[in-house]
């Protein structure tokens, strides 16, 4: 795949997310947080305004620091593609 077509299928991927009506499992949501930071090279810290939710977020994103940017898209889709089909 190239990378433009990586893009295009990550940016599907991302309006699948936002169009989805129903909540996601709080795991999930990390995970795709820290896939999307990664992908889209975002390195802002977290903003939330729990410290808690800090703490989660920062360390899912420690957790994907050693990724490339295009493989932090791939397993942002993987998990989107593997949600929407599995979900029930």
């Amino acid at each position: 795949m190239s990378s433009e077509e990586l893009h295009t299928e990550f940016e599907i991927a991302v309006k699948r997310v936002n169009d989805h009506t129903d909540p996601f499992p709080a795991d999930f949501l990390l995970r795709l947080y820290a896939y999307y930071k990664k992908a889209t090279n975002d390195y802002g810290r977290p903003s939330s305004k729990k410290p808690i939710i800090n703490a989660f977020k920062t360390n899912a994103l420690f957790q994907v620091k050693n990724i490339s940017q295009d493989e932090a898209k791939r397993e942002y889709i993987n998990l989107v593609n593997n949600y929407f089909l599995y979900r029930t």
